[in-house]
This record gives structure tokens, sequence and C-alpha cells, in this order.
């Protein structure tokens, strides 16, 4: 029996217009950030400290994955799902509730990140009432996508549809996951994991969150769209397979590679290394399946700008799979981690689901409104603006990779540090205004197709339903004869989605079990001992200011590295960071050994006018440290949250802590005034930072001399 039903378009149409209303936002911020690093002064902290880099980078990060991008997969899920299974989504009211719930969770992430009220995990900065709406919403689509493939008319599931139930299975499994925690306010959380446990987890989420939010949801929109936009098949059915099974699987165990040299576990580091090479295989299989389909179409190729765009993002996906692997290398990632080459690795990643998004786009706003694309010159205009603005952006920034490494660890025939630390940073700004020149150039490009989409709406009328027809779906089912093995998979969603979580989830559990479970694995350090309720009201000012987005606090075992910082960090000295601070990236120096390494008032002046302590720096000034008394109304709360995690404060420590807070305060405050001559409130944000900064390190100093003054 035939069965009429009908697509909705609405609920398409809001997420497209949703993801490139964020996509010009988010670009707009990362814009903004690039030309901060070049120029300090448009930070305008002392008038706005909201909108300093520290703020505005994770807002950058935010809007560009879970608004763009996040807002274009559920774009191509919608569109695409319903067509493929011969079926409405199965709940419209999810789906409204879906959409206005990502909406608000993108606005919220926004005022607070601003507001500085951040876990300080990088991608996953969100405070604990926001995650616990990201889960909800995110379950909310979960049943609807998986209620809409339950009541499906087509009982084949398409290759596209494998990869959104991997995505979404994963995706929420490392959220959850990841961000556990111990609210200690309204907007104020600890992670439950600490030092090397938490790093190891994030950059499970991490990796993982590049590859089942950045990755496999566009893998499947490739599947779908790619053959549709070129009027081809897939190329290879077999091959999809294969893609998608060994894709899933080996992803999963590639996050230790962010870790290399760390205080991590070696076998963890390996492990990682491993499984990362091995992604080249089906990372590249899956490349060659999208450019093959386009066999025969090469022709169409040159001449239309949908498939230019799908064609740069598979060959970026190609390039990057390719990228990935390599730096995994230990005598890679060496050079690369820390360094300017992480960030056009991220933003060449980035390029995948970006450039799959605006083909996508060009190709679906026709489509819902009735008529042709206004202007196929302006979208040609629009790919080579934005091709020029991604090779200016990402060839500076491996420029400055080399250049920073080579300077960094270059010694003198006597064997002294050739270089000073602000001298690399000289060196490396012009990189940066070619990388935000880049970034200009590729969001104007954006406003191109801005203009390009609004006039093709405007000639046409837009569909809120379109009408389909098709038989029921029989209710029971015999396998064609010479069907293969996947077939029965293909046909049954849940065991689908099951064994997708098994398969994804082993590699989590293999490497967190030991390193959770193994005590030898994390040595503690007897001399390594709780935060004091000043230095941890510090350490959460310092989150808050995102300084972790320019300095790590690990320092790896290289010569030039001791030699610079101090010895090496071992894993027993984070054992009451929640979260880590070990960081990404190296704008401004390593911090793991700062403590004691200048003077208090040297502190001071340099959050103060940093260019006063270090002339040339681009950091920004943070005036609003001397006007902003410590929160110690927080103090106990703080204190009890990390209790409770674990860090060994005494009990009923919480009735006490001010008194020691302000001790040691006013400790400082008074040396500023005796020493330099500077006077400054007991009660200011400033005294806090100083104390934190001051004690990085000490610990391991302490232990150290206490050793050498042993017979």
């Amino acid at each position: 029996m035939i069965e009429k039903f009908y697509y909705d378009n609405k609920i398409t149409k809001l997420f497209a217009i949703a993801c490139i209303t964020w996509g010009v936002v988010g670009m707009l911020m990362g814009v903004i950030a690039a030309f901060q690093l070049v120029f300090p002064a448009l930070n305008l902290s002392e008038y706005m400290p909201y909108l300093s880099f520290g703020r505005l980078r994770p807002v950058h990060t935010n809007a560009v994955i879970f608004a763009f991008v996040g807002n274009g997969i559920f774009t191509a899920v919608y569109y695409s799902i319903p067509r493929l299974l011969k079926a409405p989504m199965w709940s419209a009211t999810l789906s409204k509730i879906h959409f206005w719930g990502w909406q608000f969770i993108i606005v919220c992430a926004a005022l607070t990140l601003l507001g500085g009220f951040t876990t300080g995990k990088e991608y996953a900065e969100l405070e604990w009432p926001i995650d616990v709406l990201i889960t909800i919403v995110w379950v909310i689509f979960g049943i609807n996508m998986i209620g809409t493939i339950l009541t499906r008319r087509e009982r084949h599931l398409y290759v596209a549809i494998w990869f959104f139930l991997a995505s979404w299975v994963t995706v929420a499994m490392l959220h959850i996951v990841n961000s556990l925690e111990v609210p200690v306010s309204f907007l104020k959380s600890y992670p439950v994991y600490a030092g090397v446990q938490d790093a190891l987890v994030q950059w499970w989420y991490g990796h993982n969150a590049v590859a089942f939010f950045l990755t496999t949801p566009y893998l499947g929109l490739m599947y779908y769209f790619l053959p549709k936009a070129a009027d081809r098949p897939v190329y290879s059915y077999r091959l999809s397979i294969v893609h998608f099974w060994s894709l899933i699987f080996l992803y999963i165990w590639a996050g230790p590679h962010h870790l290399l040299y760390t205080a991590l576990p070696d076998w963890a580091q390996s492990l990682g290394t491993v499984f990362s090479i091995m992604l080249l295989l089906p990372s590249w299989g899956g490349m060659l399946n999208g450019l093959f389909t386009l066999r025969g179409a090469w022709d169409k190729v040159r001449v239309d700008p949908v498939l230019k765009f799908f064609v740069v993002a598979v060959t970026c996906y190609g390039m990057s799979t390719f990228e990935g692997p390599m730096m995994s290398l230990k005598n890679v990632n060496a050079i690369s981690h820390y360094s300017d080459w992480t960030v056009a690795h991220v933003h060449r990643c980035l390029g995948v689901g970006t450039d799959f998004d605006l083909g996508m786009m060009y190709w679906l706003i026709p489509k819902l409104f009735n008529t042709r694309l206004y202007s196929k010159s302006l979208a040609s205009t629009h790919f080579w603006i934005g091709t020029l603005g991604i090779i200016l952006y990402a060839v500076p920034m491996y420029w400055s990779a080399f250049r920073s490494y080579f300077m960094m660890s270059a010694f003198t025939p006597e064997g002294q540090l050739q270089y000073q630390f602000m001298d690399v940073v000289q060196t490396v700004v012009p990189f940066y205004l070619l990388r935000a020149i880049g970034g200009t150039l590729y969001l104007a490009g954006v406003l191109v197709m801005v203009y390009n989409l609004i006039k093709t709406a405007r000639s046409g009328v837009f569909s809120e339903y379109d009408e389909a027809e098709a038989p029921a779906l029989a209710p029971y089912y015999v396998a064609p004869a010479g069907s293969i093995w996947h077939s029965v998979i293909e046909r049954r969603p849940i065991l689908l989605l099951v064994l997708s979580l098994i398969v994804v989830s082993l590699g989590g559990l293999i490497e967190m079990i030991p390193t959770f479970l193994v005590k030898q694995n994390i040595p503690t350090i007897s001399s390594v001992k709780p935060y004091t309720p000043l230095e941890l009201q510090g350490r959460d000012i310092y989150i808050r200011e995102g300084c972790y987005n320019c300095h790590s606090q690990m320092i790896r075992p290289f010569r030039y590295e001791v030699t610079r910082y101090g010895d090496y960090s071992k894993a027993g000295e984070f054992v009451y960071d929640h979260p880590f601070q070990w960081g990404s990236k190296r704008t401004g120096p390593d911090l793991a050994r700062i403590g004691g390494k200048y003077g208090d008032s040297w502190h001071f002046n340099h959050m103060l006018d940093p260019t006063s302590m270090a002339p040339g720096s681009v950091m920004p000034p943070y005036p609003s440290l001397f006007d902003n008394s410590i929160n110690v109304a927080s103090t106990n709360s703080k204190i009890h949250a990390m209790r409770n995690l674990g860090v060994p404060y005494p009990d009923g420590y919480e009735a006490k802590a001010n008194q020691d807070l302000e001790k040691q305060a006013k400790g400082i405050a008074d040396k500023l005034l005796t020493e330099n001559q500077i006077k400054i409130g007991a009660d200011k944000e400033i005294i806090a930072i100083i104390a934190y900064l001051q004690r990085l390190g000490t610990d391991i100093k302490a232990k150290d001399a206490a050793a050498s003054a042993q017979p």
C-alpha cells in the first residue's frame, strides 16, 4: 500500500540560517582575536575586560565548532535522514525543542565565556549547568533521529546514517565522561579528575570531539550530498563499510598523541601514536571513496561551485588525516606541539566541515526555495577568496612553527640559549598579521555567500513541505541471496547503534582503566601540597582570564626546555590540579617553574603593563585585577568541593580558610609596600594571582633542596 507523507523543510531552513549566522559571528570573533595578537591594544582591557584575547578565544572556538559546524550538521541530518528513510522526522515538536534549545545553549555559552565562567578545559569550557543542557538537548536530538529510523519506510540504512548514528552515540559518551564535575556554585565547578588523569580524559574527549563532531558527521554529509550534487552513485559500497568500522574503532584510541613527551605514562603515549598511524588507512579510504565518486564528473566540477567546495573539503580531509598521524610521531610532535603548527592543522581540519557546510548551503538553499542560485559567478568568487584565505592563514603558521622551534632550541657555542622567548615572539608577529589577513579574507568570502544566498531566497518561493509517497515498510524481511554480512546490521538500527557504542568504547576503557586504577602509573611526591586558599583563588582567576590559552604548565624533557624553564615535569606534581593546566599552545612562556623566578613586584607590574617588564610582549594588560576584590565568600565552598575530590585539606578547614587567605594576602601586600613602595589593598585579585604564580613549581624545588641538603 502506497502512503503519502511530507518532508518538513522549515526545520532544515532554521538550522541552515543558524549555521550561516553563527558562522559569520564565530569567524568575526576569530579575526578579532587574531588581530589582538598583533596589536595588543585591541584587547581594550581597560574598558572591556570581557573582550580580552583569553576570553574571546574560547568564544571563537566554541562558536565555530558548536554553533557553526553544529548547526551545519543538524541541517544535513534534518534534510537527508527523512529522504533516505522515506519518512518525516518522528516528532516535529522535538525538532523545534532541539533547534531552540541548541541556540539557547550557544547564547549561554557566549555570555558565560565572555563573563569568565569557564572550566578551563579546551573545547569543553562550558560550566556545569550548560553541560546539563547540552546533554538534555543532545538526547532529544537522538530520540528524534532514532525514532525516525524506527518508523522508516526504507529497510536499508544508507551509509550516511551509519555515520550520523555513530557520531551521536560517541559524542554523548565523550561529553558525559569528560564533563563530570563537582559544582561549587551555579556557574563554578571543578572536574572530578586531576592532573594526568584529567589530561588523559580531556584529550580523549578533545581529539575525538574533532573526530566525531567535526569529521564523522561530515562524512555522512559527504556520502549524501556529494553524490547528489555530482549526480553520481557512491564509488564503492564495500569501501564505505571498511571506512566506517575501521575509522570509528581506531579514532578513539588516538587521544594520547596530544600528550607526547608529557607526564602521561609512556605506554599510553605509544598507544596513541600507534593507532594514530593506523588511522591513515581508513581516512584515506574515505577520501578516495569521495573523490572517485566524481569520476566522469570532472567537467562539471570545473563549473559548479558546489562541487568545488566539496572537492576542497574532501581534499582537506585527506591532507589533515595525513598530517595528523605524522604529527603523532614523536620526532615530529617535538616540533609541532605547543607551536603554531597545531593551530594551522586544526584550521585545516575545520576546513573540512566549513567547506562541506558552504557547498551544502549553495546546493540546498536553491532547493528549499525552488529556484536557481542567484549567481554562480559570486559563488566561484567566494570559493577562490576562501581558498586564498585558508592558504594565507595556514602557510604563515607553518613557517612560524618551524622558525620558533629552531630559535627556541638554538644554543651558542658556549652552551647558552641563543634567543630569549621575547626574541621569538617578535619574530613571529608578522606571521600572525598574515594569519589575521587570511582569516579576514575567509570571512569576506562568507559574507559574499550570505549576499548570494539572500538574493537566491528572495528570487524563489520557500516550500514548507515536500510531498512524497512510498509503500509501508514490510513487517518481515528475507535477505536476498548473495547478501553480505553487513546487510544484516544495516537493517537493524538498534544493533548498529549498540555495536558502534561497543567499538568506540574499547579504546577509552583500555587507556583509562590502568591510568585510574594502577597507582604506580601516577606516583605521588611527598613535597607536593594542596594550594592554599589564596593560591586556589588565584588559580581560578588565572583560569577565568583564559591564561591557559597562551601559557603551558608542562616542561618536556628536552635540553632547550629544561635549560629555559627548569626541570622537566613529573606526573606526581599535578595530583591536586582540578583541572590540569598543561596547555596546548605557547604564545607566552611555560609557567610550570615560574614560582620564585621573579619578585612579587615583577608580576604586579607585568599584569598591569606587560611591556614594562617584557618589551615587545603581545600579552594584554589586566587592569581589572587591581580593582576587583577577591570573592572570599566562595572560599569555603571551593575548599569543601576540593576536599570532596580527595584533596587532603583537614576536616573543618573551611571555617578557617579565609583567615589563612587574609594572612597570606596581607604578607604579599606588605612586602610590595616595604620593598617596592607599591601600595595595593590585600583584598585585590592581583594579590591572589601573584600568590598562585609564585607557588608554581616550588614544591619540586623544595623537594630538590631537601634532597641536596641530605649528607
